[in-house]
């Protein structure tokens, strides 16, 4: 099976990266960056990205913030918040604007996402 669909996926923990790459690589082609500033930058470089999945607390810029200047540069992307908290009024207000289309929680479950991506990427 081909991998065609690429996944950003911003995080500032190293193994967060590492486990997200681990779990989803055999499906998706998966890039990985520690910051959002990072994500930009990658996102403003690389055109095959598709969905971008993004960490909400991390120093400089949350997640919620990065994907905000993401949709400046490629707002026809899906975009989705993967955090260990509940949610917060900034993750709700994201999703009723349409700015994310779901937040998953950590320990992220591997099938949920698979099956939220392949529906929107629809292979």
């Amino acid at each position: 099976m081909m991998k065609q669909t690429t996944i950003l996926y911003v995080d500032d923990e190293s193994l967060n990266l590492l486990l997200f790459k681990m779990n989803f690589e055999k499906k998706f082609n998966v890039l990985t960056c520690e910051s959002g500033q990072d994500g930009l930058e990658l996102l403003r470089q690389h055109q095959g990205i598709q969905v971008v999945i993004s960490d909400m607390k991390m120093p400089h810029m949350n997640g919620i913030e990065f994907i905000s200047k993401a949709h400046a540069i490629a707002g026809h992307l899906n975009y989705y918040i993967l955090t260990g908290f509940e949610i917060s009024d900034e993750i709700q207000e994201a999703l009723d604007s349409g700015q994310i289309r779901r937040y998953f929680q950590k320990p992220f479950n591997v099938k949920e996402i698979c099956e939220e991506i392949e529906e929107v990427i629809g292979n």
